[in-house]
């Protein structure tokens, strides 16, 4: 609870209430207390004690925390109510509501002190900045959260960790996004911290900035660690709703302890359909191995499986990094005109600030698809775009490839001092296939 209120305010209340009660100040001391002493408090002149206020609470008929600092009762159980509300609006895919709800319950409990209930909303708007785009400002709202949520157990702090490392990977900041989420999985598993929605949060959230870098053997031992934590519950949203409907109840009976049982379950249930989207990555990730094992068939359908998770839940950006995914299968399948149509209809979803590593890779692909059609005008186009994104992003394995098919677009047209240019600059970034600049793997934890 926060620091008590000062002796004016106290007693100011106290005499409202008395007030409103019809109580006389006698009434409201006896039997443990005198009427002078009841004056004296009312005027501000004595500091009382707890189990002074106690007393009178219990005479007024309201908890002690309204007296001591003006919080009306059952005023954090409305607010994890509200808040769990907010969680399913976003849940649904309606960011900009969800956020809109989040900051009027953000208000209201750093009004009352609420700490924990600040810290959700935070997070909250964290998450609908993220749905919505907004990087910058979801990565401030995550920040504020764990500093709200400082000296609190690790695993609580994770959502905090995993939205700050998200934003900066759809920033194109992959090396810190990764740095963020292995050292946070490290504390983990060494320490014992073996929390399994943690966990999957960690792994899930990883597996794309691990792809970006050319880290594939870690993105796929995190894919599969995430699928076997994955929680499996039949309708999380059904159950949620009905955990929600309990709680009112309760409430409204003032089984106040039991309601905010109900109410812990259902925000868990929801953060579980948050994952969808997180467990979307994990079939783009499976789509992806089947895919460079020639298994294009098991890829598409992997990959179309994740393209719909997510269009599902709205991620208005992971859709289109997915289907960037999907347009590549489908192309080596020969279906290039479906491939074309899909990169042209998400590549207005990516800039160099949001998503840079996709929207080079579509435009990478578009190239490869107008080099087939012959028309290199177009084709040199989409490279040269693509490399100024890669650049940015310092994702090195892309780049050397692009560079590679670049320089053999010049050559090809006759333009080989510019050729020569694009290899040397693919060759200062090449890497071996499957390995990264990281440090060693974080520890694995107890499956």
């Amino acid at each position: 609870m926060r620091e008590r209120d000062d002796p004016e305010v106290i007693g100011r209340r106290v005499q409202r209430l008395r007030t409103q009660r019809g109580l006389t100040q006698r009434q409201l001391a006896e039997p443990a207390y005198t009427p002078a002493y009841i004056s004296t408090l009312e005027a501000g002149r004595v500091r009382a004690s707890d189990e002074a206020l106690r007393h009178i609470a219990d005479r007024l008929g309201v908890a002690f925390e309204e007296l001591a600092v003006g919080r009306p009762a059952h005023l954090a159980t409305d607010l994890r109510l509200r808040l769990t509300e907010a969680q399913r609006v976003l849940a649904d895919g309606r960011a900009e509501e969800a956020a809109a709800q989040y900051a009027v319950l953000r208000a209201e409990a750093e009004a009352h002190g609420l700490g924990c209930e600040q810290a959700d909303a935070l997070l909250g708007l964290g998450e609908c900045a993220l749905e919505t785009g907004h990087l910058t400002e979801a990565r401030e709202y995550f920040e504020r959260a764990e500093e709200q949520m400082a000296g609190k157990a690790l695993p609580v702090r994770v959502p905090a960790v995993r939205g700050r490392a998200v934003a900066h990977y759809l920033a194109g900041e992959l090396r810190y996004a990764v740095y963020l989420l292995e050292s946070t999985l490290d504390e983990l598993n060494r320490g014992g911290l073996h929390d399994p929605d943690a966990l999957l949060l960690l792994y899930a959230s990883v597996i794309g900035p691990y792809m970006d870098m050319g880290a594939h053997a870690r993105a796929a031992q995190a894919a599969e660690f995430a699928l076997a934590l994955a929680p499996r519950a039949g309708d999380p949203a059904l159950i949620a709703r009905m955990h929600r409907s309990v709680a009112r109840t309760l409430l409204a009976e003032g089984r106040v302890a039991e309601a905010d049982v109900s109410l812990a379950k259902a925000a868990e249930l929801y953060r579980q359909l948050r994952l969808r989207t997180e467990l979307a990555n994990c079939h783009w990730m499976r789509g992806y191995v089947c895919a460079q094992n020639g298994r294009l068939d098991r890829a598409e359908a992997e990959l179309r499986q994740a393209h719909t998770m997510l269009s599902a839940s709205r991620a208005a950006l992971y859709r289109s990094q997915a289907a960037v995914e999907l347009a590549d299968v489908l192309h080596r399948r020969g279906k290039s005109g479906e491939a074309a149509e899909l990169l042209e209809g998400v590549l207005g979803d990516f800039s160099s600030e949001r998503g840079a590593v996709h929207a080079a890779a579509a435009h990478r692909l578009l190239g490869i698809i107008a080099e087939d059609t012959r028309d290199t005008e177009a084709a040199e186009e989409h490279y040269v775009r693509a490399l100024s994104l890669l650049e940015r992003a310092g994702a090195a394995g892309d780049l050397a490839d692009l560079c590679r098919l670049l320089g053999d677009l010049l050559r090809r047209t006759g333009r080989v001092e510019a050729a020569l240019d694009a290899y040397r600059t693919g060759l200062g970034h090449r890497t071996a296939p499957g390995t990264t600049t990281l440090g060693p793997a974080p520890a694995q934890p107890p499956l």
